[in-house]
């Protein structure tokens, strides 16, 4: 049996996610429906994991004590996004979006809290195969299990990347055709005019709005090196306060997540900063080291995965999920087309509203892109749905699901 040191677990880790990255070059498919690298590497260890255990044999022990400061590091940066001027550059179609997405988010709690108490499950089973993994994504999911396990739901961890992966596949699924189908229904490519901005100039105005503004570089400072340093310690000095705020708050009888006090910590900074220009800090920055952070969270949670654990709620997990991709793919069509304006850009923004309510903000985008190749550039669409699906939605799903375990604990 190799037993493995939290460094040497963290140095397994950063293998098994370049691996992940291997088999998506090899494997198209994985690539087309946006399945994360992570995850793909971290599942390979639990399989062969959980093979061995079947033949009673341990293969490998795993320290994984940094892996909580890593989840809470992620979802700091999640924080770091819940711009207050961000919204402003979206005007009022980013804020019905996103009020629209936060109504979807408690359905899918409510429904899957409702179905599971029909088949015999913990209301919370439905509310972790709803918004936690679906709007949430494996990351999310992974992150509160502990809390699902705590509160009576067994298994919680490997139910999430269950649920995860069936809606990632979905939201890519289904996406693309619900853009289609309304862009011909409603006849809307042969009113569509090609517009003069594309849609990652589009992008680009989000981009341009949370770049670095520090007014100056110390002498002898490397600029890219500065500001590395510079994201790298407020995003610690964020998690040291939001780990008093969270503490203040279970105090209080709440039932928390170990991040939530960080990522609040970290809205409020943003938004200092913003009015003040006094930190300058640089999003696209805070973004790249939440991605790497979040790269070796999931890989470490995944590898520990007990498969075995998920035998007896595939049945339950199905009926749910079902459930809930005919719901999101249902809203497409009313509220969210007419609501958001009825034209060809709200057909798109539907099309990405599949993917990042069921998968991730990348669905969202691989969705957009694909309409977009085919009838032209939709440049409202694709500064709507990264702000809601990247920054705004996973803040208030943060909220939303806390709300939900102190329910139906």
């Amino acid at each position: 049996m190799l037993s493995l040191d939290f460094i040497n677990t963290v140095a397994f880790a950063g293998l098994v996610l370049f691996l992940g990255h291997a088999v998506r070059r090899v494997a198209p498919v994985l690539s087309r429906y946006n399945v994360p690298a992570p995850v793909i590497g971290g599942l390979l260890v639990a399989v062969a994991v959980t093979a061995a255990r079947a033949q009673g044999v341990t293969l490998v022990t795993f320290d994984t004590r940094l892996q909580a400061p890593l989840m809470i590091a992620f979802f700091t940066t999640i924080g770091f996004g819940a711009s207050l001027s961000l919204l402003k550059v979206g005007g009022p179609q980013v804020l019905i979006f996103t009020l629209l997405c936060t109504v979807l988010a408690i359905v899918q709690n409510v429904m899957g809290a409702g179905l599971a108490a029909l088949l015999g499950q913990h209301p919370l089973f439905g509310v972790l195969n709803g918004s936690v993994t679906l709007t949430g994504g494996p990351a999310t999911g992974l992150a509160f299990a502990p809390l699902f396990e705590k509160a009576g739901v067994p298994g919680a961890s490997t139910v999430a990347v269950a649920s995860a992966m069936a809606g990632i596949i979905s939201g890519g699924l289904i996406g693309g055709p619900i853009g289609t189908l309304l862009v011909r229904r409603h006849r809307l490519a042969q009113a569509h005019a090609a517009l003069p901005t594309d849609p990652p100039i589009a992008q680009q105005i989000v981009e341009d709005q949370l770049t670095d503004v520090a007014p100056s570089v110390p002498a002898g400072e490397d600029k890219e090196s500065y500001a590395l340093l510079k994201a790298l310690v407020v995003i610690l000095a964020a998690m040291w306060a939001g780990s008093v705020v969270s503490a203040r708050l279970e105090a209080s009888g709440l039932t928390l997540p170990a991040y939530i006090g960080a990522m609040l910590v970290a809205a409020v900074i943003r938004n200092l900063d913003d009015a003040t220009g006094m930190v300058g800090l640089s999003q696209r920055t805070i973004d790249d080291l939440g991605n790497v952070a979040l790269s070796l969270f999931l890989v470490l949670a995944l590898m520990t995965l007990r498969l075995w654990e998920l035998a007896g709620l595939a049945l339950p997990m199905i009926v749910i999920l079902t459930f809930q991709v005919g719901l999101i793919g249902a809203v497409c069509f009313w509220p969210v087309f007419p609501w958001m304006g009825k034209d060809y850009d709200a057909a798109v923004m539907s099309g990405g509203l599949c993917g990042f309510m069921l998968g991730t903000t990348a669905n969202a985008m691989a969705n957009m892109e694909a309409l977009v190749d085919r009838y032209g550039p939709a440049p409202r669409a694709f500064l709507v749905v990264p702000m809601v699906g990247a920054f705004f939605i996973d803040f208030i799903n943060a909220v939303l699901i806390t709300v939900c375990l102190n329910i139906w604990r």
